[in-house]
């Protein structure tokens, strides 16, 4: 009795083994199957997965989306165009402002320079004068004081004082005076116009008119234009008051507002010996300004 349960104990725990072992190598087998198929699904479902994101996203857009697509991309395009006009619009404010800024200084650096009421100045001139009939130019040198009252920033009116001062070369003659002293004194009158202004210089134009003397006898004895023995004379031009008259391009640099320098090159007028001079020449001088409006 003992032996045969023995026996029959072996017998359950030999099946009991064998049971273990089977379900050992039927999980393994499933472990292994599984290992199979998610490798198989892996291997050939990873370019249908690929093909099919590609294919999601190259895909043909359904209207809906088309639509949603370019109102997207009018609405950039139209916020682009508004901004650009805008940017455009303030880069132009800002050039404008600027070039407002400019005048407004460049107006104010006029108004300043030539808004003074009285101008005067002091300088010195050259000129080439004909001093009698048939007697060489010579070379005056002169002294000139002057100053202008301005109604407004452009006109006024010029008075002027002048004085010439040269050598005469009348030649060989009987009184043995070859190189006389003579000289010219004029004053004159008239209208200036700065027909150019810039804060830095002008450009004006002026004509005078007035009186002038000439002294050519000075220097000679009282003979002067007088003829002396044989009929021979020096030629000179005889003292006389005449008329006189001048015109003149007046250009002007800026030191100051108040202080400038000019230079003038003009056309001088006389009328001695009852004939007409033309003479040319030019001054130069320091311009002081005053009574600023």
């Amino acid at each position: 009795m003992t032996g045969s349960r023995t026996q029959a104990r072996k017998l359950w725990n030999r099946q009991r083994a064998l049971l273990h072992l089977g379900g050992i190598s039927i999980t393994m087998l499933s472990v292994r199957r599984l290992a199979i198929v998610l490798a198989l699904a892996f291997t050939f479902g990873y370019p249908v997965f690929g093909q099919g994101s590609s294919n999601s996203s190259g895909a043909p857009e359904t209207p809906s989306a088309k639509a949603s697509a370019q109102n997207q991309n009018q609405a950039q395009n139209q916020a682009q165009s508004q901004a650009q006009p805008a940017s455009s619009q303030q880069s132009q404010s800002v050039q404008e402002r600027i070039r407002l800024r400019r005048e407004q200084r460049r107006a104010q650096a006029i108004h300043d320079a030539y808004s003074q009421r009285y101008e005067s100045w002091a300088g010195m001139g050259y000129l080439r004068f004909v001093p009698g009939p048939g007697v060489q130019r010579t070379t005056y040198y002169a002294w000139d004081l002057g100053g202008t009252r301005y109604k407004t920033e452009r006109l006024g009116y010029t008075l002027d004082a002048r004085g010439y001062n040269g050598i005469a070369y009348v030649g060989l003659n009987p009184a043995s005076i070859t190189r006389p002293k003579i000289s010219t004194y004029a004053v004159m009158a008239g209208p200036t116009y700065r027909f150019y202004l810039q804060p830095r210089f002008s450009i004006s134009g002026r004509v005078m008119g007035g009186w002038a003397l000439g002294n050519f006898s000075g220097d000679t004895n009282g003979i002067g234009g007088q003829n002396i023995g044989g009929g021979v004379g020096l030629n000179l031009y005889p003292d006389a008051n005449t008329y006189a008259a001048d015109a003149t391009i007046i250009g002007e640099i800026n030191v100051s507002p108040s202080v400038a320098l000019h230079l003038a090159p003009e056309y001088f007028f006389t009328g001695f010996g009852s004939t007409t001079q033309y003479s040319r020449g030019f001054s130069g001088g320091v311009v002081y300004r005053f009574g600023k409006r």
